[in-house]
């Protein structure tokens, strides 16, 4: 490989190992707070989930989990009390789930992370509107690999 393609191999590479170092920090700041009962991609979930009710059906959708993946997740933080969950009135094979109390805390508290992370970032040097403009072209990054997959090569 050379030029432009080991500069996408290495996007790649970057976006998966910050995939890997953003749960790793969710597995340290859960520890911090003392919750041993789920892990740093049931917290994400929690975050994914917020403030709305969704239908699983949707989680996989957006495109963050996969199936048995999700269903275990939604699961074990049911039976935790993170998430509260209900068949859907108009389609009785969907089920809505959203944050309960407990759930709503620990992503109030992810929130308080995140700030934080956001301070620590600025005092580096990568401030806000950078961040932005990163996102952006990631976005790009996703939309071009989201053409592919569904139309193939032009």
């Amino acid at each position: 490989m050379s030029g432009l393609s080991d500069t996408t191999f290495g996007v790649v590479q970057i976006i998966e190992r910050l995939h890997r170092h953003y749960l790793d920090v969710l597995r340290t700041e859960l520890r911090r707070l003392g919750i041993e009962e789920i892990n740093a991609v049931q917290a994400l979930l929690l975050a994914n989930i917020g403030t709305e009710e969704v239908v699983i059906r949707d989680l996989k959708d957006r495109g963050y989990y996969h199936g048995s993946n999700v269903s275990y997740n939604i699961k074990k933080l049911t039976d935790l009390g993170y998430i509260g969950q209900e068949r859907c009135s108009h389609d009785r094979r969907a089920i809505r789930v959203g944050l309960t109390e407990k759930g709503m805390d620990l992503c109030a508290r992810m929130r308080e992370l995140q700030k934080y992370l956001s301070t620590e970032m600025a005092a580096l040097g990568l401030p806000e509107t950078k961040l932005t403009e990163a996102m952006r072209d990631l976005e790009t990054v996703e939309r071009c690999w989201t053409d592919f997959i569904r139309y193939g090569r032009r």
